[in-house]
């Protein structure tokens, strides 16, 4: 039994031939023995960090370039101040411009009603005379009186809703951007410059001159009676 396990053993060696060996061997064994086979290169990594330090020096702006950003935003800046101030004055401009057009156009309706209002006033005034003249006594010379006072009441009733209100000047002070002088006389009731007497109604429009007052102004007392020649002499 053994002598047939041996030579069976025996038998299985032979069988393996050398072209069997491992083929990595033999492929190790031509490399070493060519000598000048090249080894199949290894890809180099990075060390880790480097490409993220890569990326960023690449993003960031380099110092000429910031500087430039830097002068294009001053220059920005100054022009937003610029247009801004311009925009103020212009404004400003038109501010003004609507205001003082609102004044124009508001001194000139007024210029126009004074002239309006300047042409009526002699009809008015003759009212005034016929009023002080009528002294009805009859009957019929009333009712015209009652007429009249009717179209009289009208017409101030107009006047008054246009903002014109006539002068109160007897009694008060001269002032000549109210009244106008015609007459001037002693008098021993009123001091100096004091209108005594009204001889053209004068009128007010909104608080402005519409027309001046005629008046009759005191020029204050007399010289005294000058004493008589040789009086209050010895003899």
């Amino acid at each position: 039994m053994s002598g047939d396990a041996n030579h069976s053993h025996d038998s299985a060696a032979e069988a393996v031939s050398p072209e069997a060996v491992d083929p990595i061997a033999d492929q190790a064994s031509d490399q070493a023995a060519g000598g000048g086979a090249e080894a199949p290169a290894l890809e180099s990594n990075p060390a880790p960090g480097t490409e993220g330090e890569g990326a960023s020096e690449a993003g960031a702006p380099s110092g000429s370039k910031q500087e430039q950003l830097e002068a294009e935003l001053k220059a920005l800046r100054s022009e937003h101040e610029s247009l801004r101030s311009q925009y103020m004055r212009i404004a400003a401009d038109f501010d003004n411009f609507r205001k003082r057009q609102s004044r124009d156009q508001q001194d000139q309706r007024l210029q126009i009603t004074c002239s309006t209002l300047s042409e009526i006033l002699p009809v008015v005034d003759n009212f005034e005379r016929a009023r002080q003249q009528l002294d009805p006594q009859h009957e019929e010379a009333q009712g015209l009186h009652r007429s009249y006072q009717g179209l009289y009441k009208q017409l101030v009733d107009v006047f008054k809703q246009l903002g014109v209100s006539p002068m109160r000047v007897e009694g008060e002070p001269f002032d000549p951007s109210l009244h106008e002088a015609v007459l001037r006389e002693p008098s021993d009731e009123h001091p100096e410059d004091v209108v005594i007497a009204e001889l053209q109604r004068g009128y007010h429009l909104d608080g402005r001159v519409l027309r001046h007052a005629l008046v009759k102004v005191s020029m204050g007392p007399g010289p005294s009676a000058a004493a008589a020649p040789g009086s209050g002499e010895a003899e």
